[in-house]
């Protein structure tokens, strides 16, 4: 596994304990959902019905595959074999991104406008400066958006242990050595 990689466990796991109690719980991923749809607001209902059936999706996978004491919770030590096995997440990661790239296209035009980029990843729990980092490194037109297909594409590699020196990359930023 890359370096790169489990540099991504450590914010993964820091993203998904969105309640900050240090475990990753259901909780984590209902607080999560409804900040990100929340940051969709103007998006349809297939849009945010697609999102909030890929996080309970996620929730689920990973507290059936990683969950090995069954207490409910996910620790940090159960969490590090997320990116270790990619064949069991890799589904479930590929929903996740395509729902969210649907989410960030509400016109369906293909293109991610950079606020609405930023809603979406803010809501996540990403920083500001490694969200802007990440959006200018899609090489966004003119008019400032990118492919809902690249952002998909990206999302996928950041969960791929194999992958490294992607621009998903920064999003890591201060964890980063």
């Amino acid at each position: 596994m890359l370096t790169e990689a489990t540099r991504r466990i450590d914010l993964v796991f820091a993203l998904f304990d969105a309640n900050r109690n240090g475990v990753v719980e259901a909780d984590d991923f209902a607080l999560m959902t409804d900040r990100v749809v929340a940051a969709a607001a103007d998006s349809d209902e297939a849009a945010k019905t697609a999102i909030r059936a890929a996080f309970q999706r996620y929730w689920t996978t990973l507290a059936t595959e990683l969950d090995t004491n069954g207490d409910g919770v996910i620790s940090r030590e159960e969490f590090s074999g997320f990116v270790l096995s990619p064949e069991r997440f890799a589904p479930t990661a590929g929903e996740f991104a395509d729902a969210l790239a649907a989410l960030g296209d509400p016109d369906g035009d293909g293109l991610i406008e950079r606020p609405r980029f930023v809603a979406l990843m803010t809501a996540i729990g990403f920083e500001r400066a490694n969200i802007d980092a990440l959006f200018d490194a899609f090489s966004p037109t003119p008019e400032d958006r990118v492919t809902a297909a690249a952002w998909a594409a990206e999302i996928r590699d950041f969960y791929a242990p194999d992958k490294g020196g992607i621009p998903a990359d920064l999003l890591v930023g201060t964890l980063a050595a």
